[in-house]
């Protein structure tokens, strides 16, 4: 019988039989494994076996990590990293080339929009940016060199939402990935694989690590892709078919790159799991109630929330992430000059960034994520002067409120 989420994130069964019968599995800190012969040596590097050997590589606690994100994914393999950024270049080392070229929306992340337009770039890698809310438009940017098309489900910080079916019937009708960040809304709220996503990235040190305490990337395959039509991937597709990517990524760029996850972060993060459900939805539904109050305070000049029924994407985000898509929402305030005397004043909010964490936390992202983009490239990116960044987190929400209030005076 197949068990729901929030069962299953609590009952992974063990690959071996703890000796001692732990009910939390083991954090296996070594970085090698001893083998009885030289013969399980030589299968164990060649691959023919499955035991460990060397922890940069492969290790019982990340493994086992992987297992429970899988089952949860309902994924055929899932790689675990030391953070989103590293799942992200892991994932285009994986599958571009020189001369290839990625299809995504100049809406990102700070750091995924430099690892596109700067560091892609210098190895031959061409970026197009457009709008991913246009399909004509994403259709129009794809030629036979394009590798994927990529993009952040709700974009960090403008709040944008694409629909990903109508992303996935363009990406297939082509034979190429749609590969979607996912990270602000996490698998207990929304799947990934339900809406067309063929390869899942995630930042698990945001939710899933249980309230900051530790960094890590999630890269999870769905293998729903034929590959022999990438250029990088083809000679795998004939051995692998639509577990060429894994294969490549796994027997190679992971190994090469050495940014595997720590045992520690896994066994972390893997107690975040437990309780990643209930945390969600506090946080969210806390994020959807300040939203709303924020709306009827004069010293703020507008609200971006995906969950209010005014934004634009509230009926796209709705049918693909229910009523409560995430907990981030943004505020404007006069200016640039005014959204530094507010953050100066809080008491309670921590002005840090990251995002999901326990507590609360508040940025101002052009003078801090994008502080080093040019003015040009932050209004390509939609990143305003005057906005601020609140990610939710499990205070009351009404001491949340009475604070930004105070601050606002």
């Amino acid at each position: 019988m197949k068990r729901k989420l929030n069962t299953q994130a609590l009952h992974t069964p063990y690959p071996l039989q703890d000796p001692y019968n732990s009910l939390q599995f083991p954090v296996y800190e070594n970085n090698a494994f001893e083998f009885e012969t030289a013969e399980a040596m030589e299968d164990a590097f060649l691959g023919k076996s499955a035991q460990h050997t060397y922890s940069r590589i492969t290790n019982p606690t990340v493994s086992y990590y992987e297992k429970r994100i899988q089952q949860l994914a309902d994924a055929f393999s899932v790689t675990a990293l030391n953070s989103g950024m590293a799942a992200i270049s892991n994932v285009f080392f994986t599958l571009a080339w020189s001369e290839a070229n990625i299809v995504t929306s100049p809406h990102l992340f700070g750091n995924t929009y430099s690892f596109f337009a700067s560091t892609l770039k210098d190895f031959g890698v061409e970026t197009r940016f457009c709008d991913l809310t246009n399909p004509a438009e994403v259709q129009k940017n794809i030629d036979e060199n394009t590798c994927a098309i990529y993009l952040e489900i709700i974009t960090n910080p403008q709040l944008e939402v694409a629909d990903l079916r109508q992303l996935s019937a363009v990406a297939k009708s082509k034979q190429i990935p749609l590969i979607a960040d996912t990270t602000i809304v996490p698998f207990c709220a929304f799947n990934a694989k339900d809406f067309g996503v063929d390869i899942e990235v995630i930042s698990s040190t945001k939710y899933l690590s249980a309230g900051a305490t530790s960094l890590g990337g999630l890269i999870i395959d769905y293998a729903s892709v034929e590959w022999s039509g990438n250029n990088r991937l083809s000679d795998y597709a004939r051995q692998f078919g639509k577990a060429a990517f894994t294969a490549k990524l796994r027997k190679e760029i992971h190994r090469n790159l050495g940014a595997y996850m720590t045992p520690r972060a896994a066994q972390m993060q893997m107690l975040g799991l437990e309780t990643l459900s209930l945390r969600f939805y506090r946080a969210a539904s806390s994020c959807l109630w300040l939203a709303k109050e924020l709306q009827q305070l004069s010293a703020i000049e507008s609200v971006n929330y995906i969950g209010l029924s005014d934004s634009p994407f509230y009926t796209i985000s709705k049918s693909q992430f229910g009523e409560l898509p995430g907990a981030m929402l943004t505020f404007s305030l006069s200016s640039r000059e005014a959204c530094f005397i507010f953050l100066n004043k809080l008491q309670l909010i921590k002005r840090a960034t990251n995002l999901f964490d326990n507590k609360s936390l508040i940025i101002h992202p052009a003078s801090t994520i994008y502080g080093t983009f040019t003015e040009e490239v932050r209004h390509q990116m939609g990143v305003k002067d005057n906005l601020i960044r609140l990610s939710v987190g499990l205070e009351e929400p009404e001491d949340l409120l009475n604070d930004i209030k105070q601050a606002l005076l």
